[in-house]
C-alpha cells in the first residue's frame, strides 16, 4: 500500500522510473484472465476497514478510531511479534501469483492504489510472520538481488514496512516477466502481519509513485503491457462472490452498452478521476450539478467508499436511523433499515451502487456499518471495491492521457 501522496509525488519528482535488469523481450502474449480466491478467514468489520484506508493514505486515526482499534488490538505488536488478531479484519478477496524458478504461490492483494510488488520474506524474523507464504528468494534459480536497492512505505499510524529488492520471474494468470522487481519484506507493518492469508500487495497505480530507492522499478502491469494486445487492464469486481481482472482485452461478455471513459489525471501517480454529480434514491433522482462533481481515485485495494462530507451526509440523511456514531468511527445505521441506491455519473453516464451494497457489515446484533465514509483528511475521494462492485470498469493506458472506462455490468 501507499504512504502519504504529498510524500509520494515528492518522491516522484525527484527520481526517475526503471525498469528491472534488461533482458531480452519477452513474447507476445496477447491477454490472460486472473480469478480472485476468496479469503477462508474474511469476516466484514467496518471499522477496521476504516482504519485501513485512513493508514494506506498517510492520515493519522481520529482519535475514537485509534481507540476502537486499540481495544480490538488490530495492528498493535506485543512484545515484538503481531499479537494474535481475528482474521475477521482480513482482505476479504486476494489473487495468485507465482514468484520464481521452481515457482512460489502466494495470494497477493490487486491494488490499484499502490505501485509496489511486495511480499513477506524469508528476509523478516520469524516472530513477524503469522501463517503468511513467505518468498524465499534463495529457493528461486532465477532470483537476484538488486544491489542497494531498498523500498520503505510509511502508513499514517507511524508504522512501515520495508526491505530488499530482487528481480525474479513473476507469472500471473499464466503470463510472466522475466525481471519482475519483487520487493521482499523484513520488516512488515503489523497491519499485514494480522492477516494471515494475505502474502504481500500487488500494485496497479502508476509506476511514478513505486518506492523502490534509489531507482524506481516498474509495476508488474507496465512491464507486462507491450506484450499485450491492448495496453489495458480491467476489474470485474462481484458483490459476495469472487471477481476477475483481464488484462490486453476488454472482455465484450463482461458489460452491456457502451463504454464511457473519462481522462485521468496520473500527476500524482493514482487512477483519478472526476464524477460530475450524484444523487441518492429514487426520490433524488436527478443527478445534482456540476457544482457537486467528485474528484477521486478508483482504488481496488480499497474497501469502502470514501466520499465528501457534504455527500456522505446528504446520503445518510436519506437512512431512518442513520448516524455518525462515534464509539465506531463512522456512520451506522439499523441492521434493517431500507438503504437507498446512491448513484454517480461519469461524462454523463449514469451508475448506480445498490443500497445493499452499502450495508457493509454490522457492528452488533442490531447496528451496521455503512459501506460509505467521509474521506475527510485524505484530500481526494476514494471509489473503492464498494463502488467498483457496481460497475465493469477498464483501466486504459492506450492513450496519450490515460483513462478509466465504466461500463454497465452484464450481470
Amino acid at each position: 500500500m501507499v504512504g502519504s501522496a504529498s510524500t509520494l509525488v515528492i518522491a516522484a519528482a525527484v527520481a526517475g522510473i526503471a525498469s528491472a535488469t534488461p533482458t531480452p523481450p519477452n513474447p507476445k502474449v496477447g491477454s490472460f484472465s486472473v480469478p480472485q480466491v476468496r479469503n477462508p478467514g474474511f469476516k466484514r468489520h467496518g471499522p477496521t476497514q476504516l482504519a485501513r484506508t485512513y493508514i494506506k493514505y498517510g492520515v493519522q486515526l481520529p482519535d475514537n478510531l485509534a481507540r476502537i482499534m486499540a481495544d480490538l488490538k488490530v495492528f498493535r505488536r506485543d512484545s515484538g511479534s503481531a499479537t494474535a488478531t481475528p482474521e475477521q479484519y482480513d482482505i476479504q478477496y486476494l489473487t495468485p501469483v507465482s514468484i520464481g524458478t521452481p515457482p512460489q504461490q502466494l495470494n497477493l492483494d490487486f491494488d490499484s492504489g499502490s505501485s509496489d510488488l511486495w511480499v513477506f520474506s524469508t528476509e523478516q524474523p520469524a516472530s513477524s510472520v503469522n501463517g503468511q507464504t513467505q518468498y524465499d528468494p534463495s529457493k528461486s534459480s532465477t532470483a537476484k538481488e538488486v544491489n542497494g536497492a531498498t523500498w520503505n512505505i510509511s502508513y499514517g499510524d507511524g508504522s512501515s514496512s520495508n526491505g530488499v529488492v530482487y528481480t525474479d520471474v513473476v507469472d500471473v494468470g499464466g503470463v510472466s516477466f522475466d525481471s519482475q522487481a519483487v520487493e521482499a519484506a523484513s520488516t512488515v507493518s503489523a497491519q499485514f502481519s494480522s492477516d494471515t492469508n494475505n502474502d504481500g500487495l500487488l500494485g496497479l497505480a502508476f509506476s511514478s509513485i513505486n518506492t523502490v530507492s534509489p531507482t524506481k522499478q516498474k509495476t508488474f502491469f507496465d512491464n507486462v503491457a507491450p506484450n499485450l494486445d491492448t495496453a489495458v487492464w480491467t476489474a470485474d469486481l462481484q458483490y459476495h462472490e469472487p471477481g476477475t481482472y483481464d488484462f490486453g482485452v476488454i472482455d465484450d461478455s463482461k458489460y452491456t452498452g457502451d463504454i464511457t471513459y473519462t481522462d485521468v489525471d496520473s500527476s500524482d501517480g493514482f487512477w483519478m478521476f472526476t464524477a460530475s454529480g450524484y444523487s441518492v434514491g429514487a426520490k433524488n433522482s436527478t443527478i445534482k450539478a456540476r457544482a457537486s462533481s467528485i474528484q477521486g481515485i478508483a482504488d481496488t485495494g480499497t474497501t469502502l467508499a470514501m466520499l465528501p462530507t457534504t455527500v456522505v451526509t446528504a446520503y445518510y440523511n436519506e437512512v431512518s436511523g442513520a448516524k455518525y456514531d462515534s464509539s465506531n468511527g463512522g456512520y451506522t445505521f439499523p441492521c434493517d433499515a431500507s438503504l437507498p441506491d446512491f448513484k454517480f455519473q461519469v461524462e454523463g453516464a449514469t451508475f448506480t451502487i445498490p443500497g445493499r451494497y452499502i450495508n457493509y457489515a454490522p457492528v452488533d446484533d442490531s447496528t451496521c456499518f455503512g459501506g460509505i465514509q467521509s474521506d475527510e483528511g485524505i484530500g481526494f475521494a476514494i471509489w473503492g471495491d464498494v463502488a467498483l462492485k457496481a460497475a465493469f470498469v477498464v483501466f486504459d493506458q492506450t492513450q496519450s492521457t490515460p483513462r478509466l472506462g465504466f461500463a454497465t455490468k452484464s450481470s
